[in-house]
């Protein structure tokens, strides 16, 4: 009988196996990020709840709708965070990181909230990969974030990943165009809480997903044409080297995203097995995000990658045949089976040796016959068995036996370990 209780609405839980293809791309994700140069930071999971007001922008859906917030026992507003970079900028400031070299580069995992409605893709928590350099103005550092995720994305063996590029001007041309896009929109047939919108953050109704809201505003115009010359330049020199690398990328004058502090070089990363919630990844510029929570000058650039659908994209790959050939170490290489208390006790210091070896090992328990510890062999996944009698024992010898092919030989229990990274090296 199972518990009565369930995990909240809107919750995204991972167990085994799913669950080691979840640490597995995680784990991947932090070797592009060390190559890179990248250092972790382990985050608080609540903040000050003007953090994310004054960061992530008031008019937002995220701030206004969907943050998890609450009051302490000493009367402070709290909030589970929502999105990671505005956390990360301040840890970086409050730790005084940017007094070192720039640009800081830094990288953090974990969950985040949001109370938006459930579906797939799209759950109240889940989980993100988020990357930041802080403190660099230069065209390379936006180029290399990108590369980064670029990387993670075909070392999983995602194939049909886009890359979605914009720019989003900066505070000296932006303003003239905001005010060209409001006079567009004011003249539209929008609800009242966009007009709202209108006169607060023009440029998140184009971000509006409802289609009576995307139809009318198809016309509207756009960043990318009213871009001063140097972030014209900037933008150029982004996709130039994205060129370089090989990295193909689609312009996407529209692409807004859902964050106030965005500034120039915006991307997504998009996947279109996925339907609605094609978006797996995205981020972009923020280079006023410091000032607006209270911090000196300091540009910065990062991202935050969707584990939720980075998985959901790879099972989707996988099963139109395209090839995801990411592969996932199994929790089990080898499974001990011990017949009797002689052998239980040398089986169970010889797994630990495994272990130690490197090797990742099991063992059957509770003193199983030979049927049913194999049966627990079979559903590990190991793909040896490493059997052990009393005559083994008095022989000095175990049995090792390929549970994919059925083969079995009995091999010295000194040479176990060497045997056992031989065969699994193949």
């Amino acid at each position: 009988m199972s518990s009565s209780f369930r995990a909240p609405k809107g919750v995204s839980e991972y167990v085994p196996p799913r669950a080691d293809l979840f640490y597995a791309i995680r784990e991947a994700f932090a070797e592009q990020a060390r190559l890179a140069g990248y250092g972790y930071l382990e985050l608080a999971v609540f903040e000050d709840t003007n953090l994310f007001r004054r960061g992530v922008g008031e008019s937002t859906d995220v701030v206004s709708k969907e943050m998890y917030t609450f009051e302490d026992r000493g009367g402070r507003s709290l909030t589970l965070r929502p999105e990671f970079t505005a956390s990360v900028l301040r840890s970086v400031l409050e730790n005084n990181l940017h007094k070192g070299a720039l640009p800081v580069k830094v990288w953090t995992t974990g969950p985040a909230f949001r109370a938006e409605r459930p579906q797939q893709g799209r759950y109240r928590q889940f989980y993100q990969l988020d990357l930041e350099a802080i403190g660099s103005e230069d065209p390379q550092v936006d180029a290399e974030t990108i590369a980064i995720a670029w990387n993670w994305y075909r070392s999983l063996g995602l194939t049909r990943v886009r890359l979605l590029l914009n720019s989003l001007g900066c505070k000296e041309c932006r303003p003239a165009y905001r005010a060209l896009l409001q006079d567009f929109l004011r003249g539209l047939d929008l609800d009242d809480d966009t007009r709202a919108r209108v006169e607060i953050n023009p440029l998140r109704v184009l971000d509006d997903k409802r289609p009576q809201v995307r139809d009318q505003v198809a016309g509207a115009p756009l960043m990318a044409d009213h871009l001063c010359p140097a972030c014209k330049a900037h933008h150029d020199r982004v996709r130039e080297l994205l060129a370089g690398l090989g990295i193909g990328w689609e312009d996407t004058p529209a692409l807004v995203r859902g964050l106030d502090y965005y500034t120039r070089t915006t991307y997504e990363f998009d996947h279109p097995l996925l339907g609605a919630q094609s978006g797996i990844g995205g981020g972009g510029r923020y280079d006023g995000l410091s000032e607006d929570i209270g911090g000196p000058p300091l540009p910065g650039i990062g991202f935050g990658l969707g584990l939720d659908r980075t998985i959901l994209a790879l099972e989707a790959e996988s099963q139109q045949e395209q090839g995801a050939a990411f592969a996932v170490r199994p929790r089990c290489e080898a499974f001990g089976v011990a017949l009797g208390d002689a052998a239980g006790r040398r089986m169970f210091t010889l797994v630990d040796e495994l272990r130690r070896a490197g090797i990742a090992a099991d063992m059957a328990f509770g003193g199983k016959k030979l049927k049913g510890a194999m049966k627990d062999a079979d559903r590990s996944g190991a793909r040896y068995a490493v059997i052990l009698g009393e005559r083994d024992i008095a022989d000095g010898v175990a049995q090792v036996k390929d549970l994919a092919e059925g083969e079995q030989a009995a091999v010295p229990l000194a040479d176990i370990i060497t045997t056992l990274k031989e065969r699994l090296s193949k």
